[in-house]
């Protein structure tokens, strides 16, 4: 079977293409890796103090609200398994011109995102050696530059590595925490919605818990370096939400139980304050994985936008001056100018641009996609009576959801207070 493009997705590589190379088991690491990130080391104790004892609620119903789009992306990477992902759906549902709105958003959150975490990376540089955190975000963007182009197994299977020590010390927190919640008599109170009900805790804490789903759609971005990607792909979606679901679950619940929950909520480094609280043991390691997980955190992102240039470029949505960033390494075979390119607007963000309110506004692009993507599968539906029309009201609430929590974070960023 050909794509629109009338190559075989699932045929080997030709001059000029993306090399084949990712399994179901690194994608879905690749996965895991841009999902469960640096974000859930900081965002726990933000939701708890958010969301206190329906913290797990929030997780969960931003799970759901994830979840929704995730079956948008899952019939649409199966349709369109090419580069430049979100850009391609959206510019064959409802033209060039939202295509390139799409694509150029999701350039934008991934540049963003990563000179927002190369900043954090360098202050904790800064606290162990003194570097400018300046110099040292400098240096991380250089050696993850020199890492995407190398090829796209490589960085792949360095994300995999740092994912599985992520998800690993994760994995160590909760089964020191296991015992708390057999013993506390709150767990019976996490699943209920309390006396505010859902809109106040609930749904404020899924606004911000929302943000630590964000991630899983990179995987169709990826598609072109794929094997069998109409297969593989939407399978590593689905196992991506699910094993995020699980563990931001289950970490939630462990922290609501804690008579030091205060402590996690007041603290720089909650995750660590946590596995203090959990296991009475230093928190050293736990703040170093941390810093792991922000380098994996860049490099996905850098991966992910340069994958989306590349594919804007094959499907004519850039201007003419932009065009060779469509063009593969003749060796690696991996698009090293839209990876250089890409490296170099988060240079220049690091170094110019005040970025305290650019994360805020990275969600709020993130979920203008999302809402394009959800549009595209319910205009495709409607238009054609194949295999995507079954899912066109799933893209519906999809929309309405995603367009739903955007109006909600855009009015909590401008209204007094």
């Amino acid at each position: 079977m050909t794509n629109n493009s009338g190559v075989d997705p699932n045929a080997g590589p030709q001059p000029g293409q993306l090399k084949r190379t990712l399994t179901l088991p690194l994608l879905v690491l690749y996965g895991v890796g841009v999902t469960i990130g640096a974000g859930i080391f900081a965002l726990i104790g933000e939701i708890l103090a958010v969301s206190g004892n329906q913290a797990p609620l929030a997780f969960l119903v931003a799970g759901a609200i994830a979840g929704v789009t995730g079956l948008s992306y899952m019939q649409l990477v199966r349709r369109f398994p090419r580069a430049g992902g979100e850009a391609v759906y959206v510019t064959h549902a409802l033209g060039d011109g939202l295509g390139r709105v799409a694509g150029f958003g999701v350039v934008v959150t991934g540049t963003i995102s990563s000179a927002v975490v190369s900043l954090a990376f360098g202050g904790y540089l800064r606290s162990l050696t003194g570097l400018p955190t300046i110099v040292g975000a400098l240096v991380i963007i250089a050696v993850v530059a020199v890492i995407a182009s190398f090829g796209v197994r490589e960085s792949v299977l360095l994300a995999a590595g740092v994912t599985l020590i992520e998800v690993g010390t994760l994995v160590v927190v909760a089964l020191f925490g296991l015992p708390k919640l057999i013993d506390a008599p709150l767990v019976s109170t996490v699943f209920s919605a309390g006396q505010d009900g859902f809109t106040s805790p609930i749904l404020a804490g899924s606004v911000i818990a929302f943000f630590a789903f964000i991630g899983f759609e990179d995987i169709a971005n990826m598609a072109e370096e794929t094997v069998d990607p109409r297969r593989t792909a939407p399978r590593a979606i689905a196992w991506t939400l699910g094993i995020s679901i699980v563990v931001y679950l289950l970490l939630a619940c462990i922290a609501v139980v804690l008579p030091e929950r205060a402590a996690i909520v007041d603290s720089d480094a909650p995750m660590a304050t946590l596995f203090e609280a959990v296991s009475g043991r230093g928190s050293d390691v736990v703040a170093t994985v941390a810093s792991l997980a922000m380098t994996n955190g860049i490099l996905v992102q850098i991966v992910m936008a340069s994958r989306v240039l590349y594919g804007m470029a094959g499907e004519g949505l850039l201007p003419a001056p932009l065009a060779p960033l469509g063009q593969v390494h003749a060796s690696r075979r991996t698009p090293i100018r839209a990876t250089i390119a890409v490296c170099c607007v988060v240079a220049v963000l690091v170094s110019l641009v005040p970025l305290s309110q650019l994360a805020r506004i990275t969600s709020l692009v993130t979920l203008g996609v999302f809402s394009l993507v959800n549009l595209a599968l319910f205009v495709l539906g409607r238009r054609e009576n194949g295999e995507l029309s079954p899912w066109r009201y799933v893209a519906l609430f999809g929309m309405v959801l995603t367009v739903s929590l955007g109006a909600w974070e855009l009015w909590s960023i401008v209204s007094p207070g």
